[in-house]
């Protein structure tokens, strides 16, 4: 692994540990201008900037089974945690029936969706030159909004919105990403940040719902023609937010470089654990803004579990449809305990 490679791995824990607490802070935005400010700017880049460097990585679509890797990968984990996650929330919430829709995606399972739209789509869009190309998957964009039964359901609206990000990440070069790392845009970036920060508090008004992709014009104001220069505003005020977030990942391995190549277990398994958190008295204990420090710790604390050797090889069966992981967890296992058994036998005889 190359220090380009680290780069990515950083970003993506990184992300990730914004994904968990950018969930786990939800239920609290209503009761808290500073923490919904917060939650609106952590919501301008972690999902584009997850999106952008997936789209780094879909290069290679062209190889041969290059769809049939993406579809064991995507597809069949999604329609698994479809399954499972039905039914976590059937016993969770106590529903009086249980009803299975896997073209509705539960929790985050839409993302799964989309990225495989995403590469299929490429097919088309990478064959026009990058700026033609970026310039019409926007303009879809920004009419599909127009269109009120394109919304959550086979996960329509976020492909299409979030596919630009898609593009920009396909496009964009290793060479590129080398001018984020001076000092001075690195600082610039930190001023932008904590602008667009202030922007959202001052204006608690604006709808985070317009950074969550998944809805028409309709279901966020009366669609008119502004509607599209809104959302265009907020791909501007995304696309900014990403580079200036990739601007601060370190480049070289630490102790977390290794969970980011796990990233896609704490996808799919943090719902388990926001959502009951969401349901228990858990969040009582939260109520001023010195506490959300450690609800932050409790998100970095769950992003490094899920993403851990122990996690993967409990749960590669059902993510990956594999058990190597798992065999060798049960090996390590077995080793431990002859050798602690061996030890034993030693002191007994002695």
């Amino acid at each position: 692994m190359n220090k380009r490679s680290y780069y990515f791995d950083n970003a993506k824990f990184i992300l990730m540990g914004f994904v968990v607490f950018g969930h786990l802070l939800n239920s609290f935005i209503n009761d808290n201008e500073l923490i919904y400010a917060l939650y609106k700017t952590i919501y301008t880049f972690h999902m584009p900037a997850f999106i952008l460097v997936s789209g780094f990585f879909a290069k290679g679509y062209y190889k041969k089974g290059y769809l049939a890797k993406i579809t064991k990968k995507l597809i069949l984990p999604y329609i698994i945690f479809q399954v499972i996650y039905t039914v976590f929330y059937y016993f969770l919430y106590r529903k009086d029936t249980f009803q299975l829709d896997l073209f509705d995606p539960n929790w985050a399972l839409w993302f799964l969706i989309s990225l495989f739209c995403w590469n299929i789509m490429l097919l088309g869009f990478a064959k026009l030159k990058p700026l033609l190309a970026i310039t019409l998957s926007i303009l879809i964009a920004l009419l599909i909004g127009y269109v009120d039964w394109v919304s959550n359901y086979l996960s329509l609206s976020r492909t299409f919105v979030f596919f630009p990000m898609f593009l920009i990440g396909y496009h964009l070069s290793k060479n590129s990403l080398q001018k984020l790392f001076s000092t001075k845009i690195r600082v610039t970036s930190l001023l932008i940040m904590v602008i667009v920060f202030a922007f959202f508090y001052l204006m608690p008004d604006i709808n985070y719902k317009w950074l969550l992709g998944s809805k028409p014009y309709s279901e966020l104001e009366q669609a008119s023609l502004i509607s599209m220069f809104k959302r265009l505003g907020f791909y501007g005020l995304s696309v900014l937010m990403t580079f200036c977030f990739l601007s601060f990942i370190p480049k070289e391995k630490h102790f977390f470089t290794n969970w980011g190549t796990q990233t896609l277990y704490v996808y799919l398994l943090h719902g388990f654990l926001v959502r009951t958190f969401r349901e228990s008295e858990m969040q009582s204990y939260f109520t001023n803004v010195e506490s959300f420090l450690l609800l932050g710790c409790l998100s970095l604390i769950i992003t490094m579990i899920l993403s851990s050797r122990l996690t993967a090889s409990l749960a590669q069966p059902i993510i990956e449809l594999k058990v190597s992981r798992t065999i060798g967890l049960v090996k390590n296992i077995r080793h431990s305990f002859h050798t602690v058994k061996k030890q034993i036998d030693k002191l007994a005889n002695n």
